[in-house]
């Protein structure tokens, strides 16, 4: 059977819209990412593979067409559509490095890490946070420098799974919750491949209010999901969630954290910085660090003790 191949190059933060936007189309082919390395202002190579059968041109023209916008918006380059014979089985080994220490690697094949380097393996998965995405890139700087040995952790909207992983390998114990069903398989996944399933579990839920305000995407979710009310029961709690949801959240997230507990709040732009700040100071939340990655923003915060 011959293949068909279709290929863009991607800014990191188009690496989790493609993968999103892939699984609104129930995607299930295959898909590979490489650095980019002809020296433009492009950082992957992102390349999707499926069978070369009667189905195949109704499927190209769906995932053309969703990927449309994020090649107007320059974000990726335009589709390219090839047939192959075969379809590659190798994937280019690659270290993308964030923070001090950590270094998300996309195979088990050995690539060139330091003694004191944390990897984090990804398989790419259709869910948000990848760890390419800037969010996802200033939360990990700010989890590298907050979480402490033993720390009970929660990573609210956990995507990937890939900040629930940094975490348990900083030494915290983990509740990842998500309200949607792939990103509760992604995580669990990415934490069996890490061999960190002692130190994390995986649930299918939201914080609060969270289990009533629908999908992150703006939808509702496809199932009922269990709502936690967890009181002071954490350290620390990282959320890459929109904007609207940290608003929403913020004296849930007081309630479920111990007192001088540490929030870590991205998945929002600059022009909300503001509201959000505002929403989480007036219950008791003040503010201990900034990080900006082009118009992304993470925020640290501790809760008043």
């Amino acid at each position: 059977m011959s293949w068909i191949e279709l290929s863009l190059h991607a800014t990191h933060e188009a690496v989790d819209w493609v993968c999103t936007l892939l699984s609104t189309a129930h995607f299930m082919g295959d898909i590979q990412i490489s650095n980019y390395t002809s020296g433009e202002n492009w950082a992957f190579t992102l390349c999707l593979y499926l069978p070369n059968d009667r189905h195949a041109r109704n499927q190209v023209d769906a995932i053309a067409a969703l990927l449309s916008s994020l090649h107007r918006t320059e974000m990726t380059t335009a589709l390219e559509i090839a047939v192959l014979e075969e379809r590659p089985t190798q994937i280019n080994p690659f270290v993308c490095r964030i923070g001090q220490r950590f270094a998300i690697v996309n195979s088990a094949q050995p690539v060139p890490l330091q003694p004191e380097d944390i990897p984090l393996q990804i398989t790419t998965s259709l869910s948000f946070g990848s760890g390419f995405h800037p969010a996802t890139r200033l939360s990990l700087q700010l989890l590298e420098r907050y979480v402490s040995p033993n720390m009970q952790a929660l990573d609210l909207g956990s995507g990937s799974g890939i900040l629930s992983v940094a975490m348990a390998k900083l030494g915290a114990n983990v509740l990842a919750l998500d309200n949607d069903a792939i990103a509760v398989d992604s995580t669990q996944a990415a934490v069996n491949l890490n061999h960190v399933t002692n130190r994390v579990t995986v649930r299918a839920g939201s914080l609060g209010i969270g289990s009533g305000l629908g999908h992150w995407m703006g939808g509702e979710t496809q199932e009922t999901v269990d709502t936690f009310m967890p009181e002071a029961s954490f350290d620390l709690i990282a959320a890459n969630i929109f904007a609207r949801v940290h608003i929403a959240l913020a004296s849930d997230f007081k309630k479920a954290l111990r007192p001088s507990g540490l929030l870590i709040a991205a998945g929002f732009t600059d022009d909300r910085t503001a509201e959000v700040s505002q929403a989480l100071e007036e219950v008791g939340f003040e503010a201990i660090e900034t990080q900006r990655l082009d118009e992304w923003v993470a925020l640290a915060y501790r809760l008043k003790g």
